[in-house]
């Protein structure tokens, strides 16, 4: 990474993404594809300068299958976070483009909650939730998303899906004291049942956390800051 201070090359993709073609040239060159159909992090890559530059559809791993295979290894929730959105971004790699001439990103990332080495995913029903929102209140807990871009078509050799790089960012949360009102009143309005831990701090679910330590978009779903860098 090239540092400065304030003059020179920058290590932010602010001073490059003009080097990102606009999904609407025919000529482009180099396509952004988020792998992911999350509504959450179409929105962390449009705040980042990046709207009309990339397209967005889900991957088509069998994310359920993978979790399952996970689950029965020894892995650490950040390792699990970084496999995940490796995984994801080179299942779509592999099935779901068509390169010719032109290179692709593609852009995999999971999130998950770590409440002291458990790792808790999306909830499968109410009950579920319930018990995640019991277990968070009043405690801290990490939130790791794993990030991945792999690159296809940069090779001339193979199209296989070539890994540029991958990573965990890592951030703190603490749950306000929970009464078991605020948790029913929070499941009732079903923003929790799509969401890794059963809560979205960028919606309702903000009301529940007291603090955080590290980076907000992390929480939300795509760490902004480190995939700048990257």
């Amino acid at each position: 990474e090239s540092k400065s201070d304030g003059e020179g090359s920058s290590n932010l993709l602010v001073s490059s993404f003009h080097q990102i073609s606009r999904t609407s040239d025919p000529e482009a060159k180099l396509r952004l594809i988020l792998a992911s159909q999350s509504p959450r992090r179409t929105e962390i890559l449009e705040m980042m300068g990046l709207a009309g530059r990339f397209t967005a559809s889900p991957s088509p791993l069998d994310e359920e299958m993978l979790q399952i295979e996970l689950s029965q290894q020894e892995i650490t929730p950040m390792d699990y976070a970084r496999t995940l959105a490796e995984r994801k971004a080179h299942a779509y790699g592999v099935d779901a483009l068509d390169i010719k001439d032109n290179v692709a990103l593609i852009i995999g990332s999971d999130t998950i909650v770590d409440l002291d080495g458990r790792i808790l995913e999306k909830p499968t029903d109410e009950e579920v939730a319930h018990s995640m929102l019991s277990s968070l209140s009043g405690n801290w807990h990490q939130v790791h998303t794993g990030v991945a871009v792999y690159a296809v078509g940069a090779s001339k050799s193979s199209n296989d899906p070539q890994l540029m790089f991958s990573f965990t960012d890592t951030a703190r949360v603490k749950f306000s004291s929970l009464t078991d009102r605020d948790i029913n009143a929070y499941i009732a309005t079903k923003e929790p049942m799509d969401k890794a831990g059963s809560y979205g701090i960028q919606g309702i679910g903000g009301q529940l956390v007291e603090r955080i330590e590290g980076d907000f978009f992390t929480v939300m779903g795509l760490p902004m800051h480190r995939l700048s860098k990257e």
